[in-house]
């Protein structure tokens, strides 16, 4: 029996070759699925020794605080809603105003997107109070259904950078002495999980976090 023809055979190989390049992409390429943060896969230096132990998913802790209207904001109010997240002071000169000059973007880019909700923690809140941040807020065109700048009990605002959102180095105890400066915007998703973390400072990082705000508003479809 004579053997197939070269050619026959080029091309025979050839396309088994371009099968197996084929199956190959399928198996390997992106999901276009944000990755979900567990403590675990963190910058350690971020993380607190509980926080490392956690089983299963991590979610956001509950918490109570005040907004630039004096109203009150928990857990229950950002549960089911794409969430980013900063920590900032309002007489901070450094990074603090080009972190608001991004989340200003963000508003804008979501303004009538209802599932969006933007929260910024003071880490000065015996200074930043209701009035305060009212005055902030306006400066920077802060829409209150989109955004909430947030004040309350200075050791729970630590507590939530440290140990809910990783925002800060895992370091002090939330008293007169401790002091968190970050430029970390944090995205958590409907259910609570953090799923990306961003140079606030920004505008390409910012850009990002939008695209990746956006992804989990497809999902939420």
């Amino acid at each position: 029996m004579k053997s197939p023809p070269f050619r026959a055979r080029l091309i025979v190989v050839g396309a088994i070759f371009i099968v197996a390049v084929l199956a190959a992409y399928w198996i390997i390429k992106p999901s276009g699925e944000l990755p979900v943060y567990h403590p675990s896969e963190l910058d350690q230096r971020l993380v607190g020794e509980a926080a490392r132990a956690e089983k299963g998913e991590h979610h956001i802790k509950p918490f109570h605080l005040i907004d630039q209207d004096g109203d009150s904001v928990f857990l229950k109010d950002v549960a089911g809603k794409v969430v980013l997240a900063d920590f900032f002071f309002t007489t901070c000169g450094s990074i603090c105003p080009k972190m608001s000059t991004q989340m200003q973007r963000v508003q804008e880019a979501f303004k009538d997107d209802d599932r969006v909700l933007l929260l910024s923690h003071s880490v000065t809140p015996e200074t930043d109070s209701v009035p305060v941040l009212k005055a902030y807020a306006q400066e920077y065109g802060v829409d209150h259904r989109r955004w909430r700048l947030l004040t309350g009990d200075r050791k729970q605002i630590y507590d939530l950078a440290r140990t809910s959102y990783f925002a800060a180095l895992d370091e002090g105890d939330g008293g007169p002495d401790d002091f968190v400066h970050t430029e970390n915007f944090v995205l958590v998703d409907p259910q609570g999980r953090i799923r990306g973390f961003y140079d606030g400072t920004k505008a390409d990082e910012a850009d990002r976090a939008m695209e990746d705000m956006r992804t989990l508003l497809k999902e939420m479809k």
